[in-house]
């Protein structure tokens, strides 16, 4: 994990954050109308008049993508991806012969397949409670058909008995990484609008949280056309099955990054079994943090380190002879509020892992300004302080009043104790219904 050390940041008022990701907010209910649109045009064009060619291979490029659409995993951070079904999409809109075999299909014909395969492949979980998510499955299915009404138009400019047939593979290349990008950024515009969180740190998350993958499967796309160009429909068995393993590795690794946050929000909660701390302060500090990290424009891996220290940051108070009433340790004095905040450190140091997470949870307590020759904290740090102090205050009242009267009480010490720009952020996340929460 990265570790949030972030110090001087500009002033900026609460209202000027949350602006940024408005405009973005009409992106899923476009791609999802947009993708609706494909389907059922090219649906009707191939139903009514041209017809599915070649009913064999059409039959098992879509009975891939229903597989893999039904294999369809969730990646940390809720993002929701089917390598099978995606390279087995893209590897039918790339062909263009088979086994010397001229295709026939149509690119509206490989959009129609591809969305009656993802329609077999999501039936199941919509039937037993588990529903995609529209917005990703949309995108999925526009990347397919932006590839289709490219290529096939495109590759008939290619002599592809001649000596620049290489110009297919380069072709493919470029496609595969246009419309890659294209996709990341309206994954990141989704998330933007979702997360109320600026939407150039989300291209740079999902740039980040998708290259690997989306590389991965488009080289996979690719080399499945080239080999069934060569050998037949056989060997998309032989490349099947390494995508088969590598989601199988995907799926692992998110169980895994689920059960690590259930551990740390269980061990969250004993203080407040232990009724060191109200009922639920450790969750609504978390929520705030979150919310708050978000409106300033944090990154993912800022988040996730965020989330898990605001989760933790009262873990200290294990240590007290006698607990702080209602556990507010905005009441303590700067003594035990150090006290608190080190011990808590040095229990989640403990990990190995988590230093990060501990140097946030060490410095909560210290006024914004800084305390000593270390400057100011890390911005995650002061949020905490920020989001604890006003749930130590308010705890789970929804009284408007008493909302409005702590917060004229965190401003009125913004001259040293908290972050006016956090402050302000925070306000900013009250205003809304609910707030804001990232994906696990």
């Amino acid at each position: 994990m990265t570790n949030s050390t972030s110090t001087a940041l500009p002033r900026r008022t609460g209202g000027a954050h949350g602006r940024q990701w408005r405009a973005v907010g009409w992106t899923r209910p476009l791609l999802i109308g947009a993708a609706l649109a494909a389907a059922a045009g090219s649906l009707l064009w191939t139903a009514a008049v041209s017809g599915f060619e070649q009913p064999r291979i059409t039959l098992a490029f879509g009975v891939l993508v229903a597989v893999g659409e039904f294999a369809r995993i969730t990646l940390p951070g809720g993002r929701e991806v089917a390598p099978v079904a995606a390279a087995s999409a893209m590897s039918y809109a790339f062909l263009f012969t088979i086994a010397g075999e001229p295709v026939l299909h149509s690119g509206l014909q490989v959009v129609a397949v591809v969305a009656v395969g993802m329609a077999l492949g999501e039936l199941p979980h919509i039937m037993v409670g588990r529903p995609p998510q529209w917005g990703d499955l949309a995108r999925r299915m526009l990347s397919v058909a932006v590839i289709a009404l490219l290529f096939k138009p495109l590759v008939a400019l290619v002599d592809l008995d001649g000596p620049l047939w290489w110009m297919a593979l380069v072709l493919m290349a470029v496609i595969v990484v246009v419309v890659w990008a294209a996709d990341s950024v309206a994954a990141a515009a989704i998330r933007a609008d979702r997360l109320r969180t600026r939407f150039v740190v989300t291209v740079r998350d999902e740039m980040r949280a998708q290259v690997a993958i989306g590389m991965a499967v488009g080289a996979s796309a690719i080399l499945m056309a080239l080999s069934v160009h060569v050998m037949g429909l056989t060997t998309l068995l032989v490349f099947i099955a390494p995508l088969l393993v590598t989601e199988v590795a995907f799926r692992r690794y998110a169980q895994i990054r689920r059960t690590y946050l259930q551990t740390v929000r269980a061990l969250s909660r004993v203080t407040e079994v232990g009724g060191y701390v109200e009922p639920g302060h450790s969750r609504r500090v978390s929520r705030l943090a979150q919310g708050i990290g978000c409106e300033l424009g944090m990154s993912e891996s800022e988040l996730l380190e965020l989330e898990y220290a605001a989760l933790m940051h009262d873990i200290g108070q294990l240590s007290l002879r006698d607990p702080i009433p209602s556990g507010a340790t905005v009441l303590a004095s700067p003594r035990e509020q150090s006290s608190i905040a080190e011990l808590g450190s040095a229990i989640i140091r403990e990990t190995g892992v988590l230093d990060g997470v501990a140097e946030l949870v060490r410095r909560q307590w210290e006024p914004y300004t800084g305390d000593g020759d270390a400057g100011p904290p890390p911005l995650g740090s002061r949020i905490i302080k920020v989001a604890n102090a006003f749930d130590d205050l308010v705890g789970d009242s929804t009284d408007r009043d008493r909302v409005e009267a702590v917060l004229q009480r965190l401003r009125m010490d913004t001259g040293h104790e908290y972050d006016p720009m956090v402050v302000e952020a925070l306000a900013t996340v009250l205003q809304r219904p609910h707030p804001s929460r990232r994906d696990d």
